[in-house]
């Protein structure tokens, strides 16, 4: 025999009382849900970039390898002075546009066929495709392109018989590993920003004598452009932070690999390199925000 348990008549009562008064209090009842999600954006997350920003005008001690905390501009002294830095920022940057521009020359027209060619079973088939190598590990990623790579490795014995060889490590292979990774991270808004547009603005253009170029030219792609924007707002961002792809195929440095060496040895240097990616971005994000980027999500 079993019993059924029922809830006491005063918790009933309260639990009426204040789903009454959150009902009538819409913007409290949105705060308390806001609440949590709120105290760990500002605490974890802006609060540890504001360690950050304070470590970048301190110093370490030559001798003690200790951090003093003594306000200086030295270590942005040193980021603009030092041609090494310069050089180093420039050369991440560089990569970071040049992996975008590849991505998106790639992912343009894989992302129209999915959005205007295919039929709904292979726009399905195409979607888990490009979104199946994101279900993989980065480092098992990252590894197996290090043994693809590596001389007498599959790219190497794939184009021996051309009379061809791969380019080995360095920052063409960086280049190749960058593209392979971030390229879903371009399809997928592109995609999205395609299937937006109505298939009637390309017939209106064929009916009033638009061929196909001119179609593209003057409808598609003005149309498309917030969302390739907006899918280089990933591939640009996570080209200029990483550092584990540089180390394993290439000797190269970039800014991510330099900050990471001085995490150990000068940690307010380190902090203040880090603000550099940080303030790129920024300029990015407000130049992708004037070209209506955010509106493409």
């Amino acid at each position: 025999m079993t019993t059924a348990t029922t809830t006491p008549p005063a918790t009933r009562s309260l639990t009426r009382r204040v789903a009454a008064w959150s009902h009538r209090h819409p913007r409290a009842r949105l705060g308390l849900i806001l609440a949590l999600p709120l105290a760990w954006l500002v605490v974890v997350y802006l609060g540890s970039l504001f360690v950050l920003f304070l470590n970048a005008f301190w110093k370490t001690d030559e001798f003690t390898s200790l951090v003093v905390q003594e306000f200086t501009l030295d270590n942005f002294v040193a980021l603009v002075t030092k041609e090494v830095y310069r050089s180093v920022t420039l050369r991440t940057v560089g990569m970071a546009a040049l992996v975008t521009a590849t991505c998106i020359v790639l992912a343009y027209p894989i992302a129209f066929y999915m959005a205007k060619v295919a039929s709904s079973r292979t726009r399905g088939i195409l979607a888990v495709a490009v979104l199946m190598p994101l279900w993989a590990s980065y480092l098992i990623k990252a590894y197996s392109w290090r043994l693809i790579l590596s001389d007498g490795g599959v790219l190497d014995w794939a184009l021996g018989p051309l009379g061809l060889k791969g380019p080995g490590f360095g920052e063409v292979a960086v280049w190749l590993v960058f593209t392979y990774l971030w390229l879903p991270f371009m399809i997928l808004p592109i995609y999205a920003g395609l299937e937006r547009i109505p298939s009637s603005l390309l017939e209106a253009s064929s009916d009033l004598g638009g061929r196909g170029w001119m179609t593209f030219r003057r409808v598609v792609l003005p149309l498309s452009i917030p969302a390739v924007v907006a899918g280089s707002i990933f591939t640009f961002s996570l080209t200029l932070g990483d550092y584990i792809v540089p180390g394993l195929v290439s000797t190269t440095q970039f800014i991510g690999n330099v900050i990471v060496i001085n995490v150990a040895q000068d940690l307010p240097f380190a902090a203040a390199y880090s603000l550099v990616p940080l303030a790129i971005i920024l300029i990015y994000l407000f130049v992708a925000r004037r070209l209506g980027a955010f509106e493409a999500f």
